[in-house]
């Protein structure tokens, strides 16, 4: 029995199921659109927002340099990812990779995981995208019915209209095909670029250099604390970081790291890439270059423009141009983000719709929702599902609820892409790799060490909800998945050996 919870599914035989053509993914993707995809999904509101408010609270001006410490360690994750998605081009990113190495029960975990992390992070991004919209809206005179803009602060009936149609006319879009949704996210993206480009240069005129001074403010110790609400590493060890000063640098590093989620991804694309082993590295590695690029010039620009310690905590950089005398900024940047916000919300609903797809052509969820549409090739049933799914929760639930969301999932990915780089090597030296991790096994093993220590920053209560959520998968996949997979349809294997079986089962 314990065996059969690590029997790993051979690369040659993933790839093999994606030729299958009733479960084939339409391959019309580029190099370009990949790192569209990985621009549009990272560059969100966090680049309006987070830069402002971790300079005012964590490191002062040097969080241009926690952006750039933040950069490296997802660098160190995305080199990982490359090697993968380049070698094993299937859908389903860290699930697929960890099926082919850690064995089934791993995959199903972190594609569990990821499921509910996509599906509750794009109700969270339509959600916001709603509340700028009507924030334009107000600007205009029009406002929309209290029962039709929210659950927030709504007495009785309340729904999220915008939200919830964002969310079903991305679904539309998403199945229709794939290239339609790169040419829409490409122009998009061109817009939200081209807002935070504009901001960056206007902004560099109202620098001024006094504000950098001090570039690294004196260190200013934190009290430990030991609620729910307080980092896991503090109720464990009493340890509490430190603000400002060079401690405080990492400490803003392990805030905004969490403005470059959403590079890990384009890897869930690789099975629509015309040619994975070249263009996967280049968008996952492009794309994670040029947020970082923008958001190092962002933070220098705001922290220029104003002095650290006055920075607004909820709209930084729009405040920092009304400082400045110019608030006509402020609506531009609005605009940018809520531009911005429906590239995140698109793509994150892709990710989420081609793992599950993956775990269902594997058998672990109904092979039902695995079958492509005959025209359009692409995976309509999870996505419609999934997408009616999300514009109810969209609809009815509160920001303040679904703001709860963190991203633990992704750094547990990060750690599980890592760990089965090293044994891929290991267990499966002969397989052609068009881009191969440097250094392995040492930068894998960095690789784990920075998102363990970054997952040791969470809440306390994420941790606890992240543990439920994984048992409750966990019974779903003894129910259901365990006896369902393809594996077990096909022959009992025992742990890391191959299957070749070609069993077509479809139920």
């Amino acid at each position: 029995m314990s065996s059969n919870l690590f029997r790993t599914k051979q690369v040659e035989q993933s790839i093999l199921d994606t030729e299958e053509p009733e479960h084939a993914l339409k391959k019309s993707l580029s190099a370009l659109d990949l790192t569209v995809f990985g621009v549009g999904v990272i560059i969100g509101t966090g680049i309006f927002v987070l830069t402002g408010t971790v300079a005012k609270n964590n490191a002062g001006p040097a969080v241009a340099l926690a952006f750039v410490a933040a950069g490296v360690v997802c660098a160190l994750a995305a080199l990982c990812y490359a090697e993968f998605a380049s070698t094993v081009p299937v859908a389903g990113s860290a699930y697929t990779f960890s099926y082919a190495s850690l064995g089934e029960l791993p995959a199903w975990i972190i594609g569990w995981d990821l499921v509910l992390e996509f599906a509750l992070g794009t109700a969270v991004v339509a959600v916001g995208w709603s509340g700028y919209v009507r924030s334009l809206m107000d600007n205009a005179g029009w406002t929309l019915p209290d029962a039709l803009g929210g659950r927030d602060g709504a007495e009785g009936f309340g729904f999220d209209i915008l939200a919830a149609a964002l969310v079903l006319v991305l679904t539309a879009i998403l199945v229709l095909g794939m290239k339609l949704s790169a040419r829409i996210t490409s122009l998009v993206v061109a817009v939200k670029v081209t807002v935070v480009l504009v901001v960056i240069i206007a902004g560099a005129f109202f620098i001024k250099g006094d504000n950098y001074d001090p570039f690294i403010p004196k260190s200013q110790p934190v009290a430990a604390g030991e609620s729910l609400d307080s980092p896991l590493i503090q109720v464990m060890f009493g340890w509490a970081p430190a603000n400002f000063g060079v401690m405080g640098i990492f400490t803003a590093a392990s805030v905004v790291f969490f403005a470059f989620i959403g590079f890990d991804i384009v890897a869930t694309a690789a099975e629509e890439t015309k040619n994975p082993q070249r263009d996967m590295p280049r968008g996952i590695l492009g794309s994670l270059f040029i947020c970082t690029v923008l958001y190092v010039a962002v933070s220098v620009v705001v922290t220029g423009m104003q002095h650290y310690s006055r920075l607004s905590v909820d709209a930084p950089l729009a405040d920092a141009f009304k400082a400045t005398g110019h608030p006509w900024y402020a609506g531009f940047i609005s605009f940018g983000a809520a531009v911005g916000l429906t590239t995140v919300c698109m793509i994150l609903l892709l990710g989420q719709t081609r793992v599950f797809f993956a775990m269902s052509r594997d058998g672990l969820l109904p092979r039902f929702f695995s079958r492509v549409h005959p025209k359009y090739k692409t995976p309509h049933r999870p996505t419609i599902l999934l997408g009616v799914l999300i514009a109810v929760v969209a609809g009815f639930t509160p920001l303040s609820e679904l703001a709860a969301l963190v991203n633990i999932g992704t750094l547990f990915a990060f750690v599980v892409v890592a760990v089965s780089v090293i044994i891929l090597r290991r267990t499966r030296p002969d397989l052609p790799r068009a881009f191969r991790t440097p250094w392995v096994p040492v930068l894998p093993i960095l690789s784990v060490a920075a998102s363990l220590w970054l997952m040791l920053n969470l809440p306390t209560e994420t941790w606890i909800r992240f543990g439920i959520w994984m048992a409750i998968g966990c019974v779903v996949y003894f129910v259901y998945g365990h006896g369902h997979s393809r594996l077990a349809r096909g022959r009992e294997t025992p742990a890391g050996e191959a299957v070749t079986s070609r069993r077509g089962d479809t139920e």
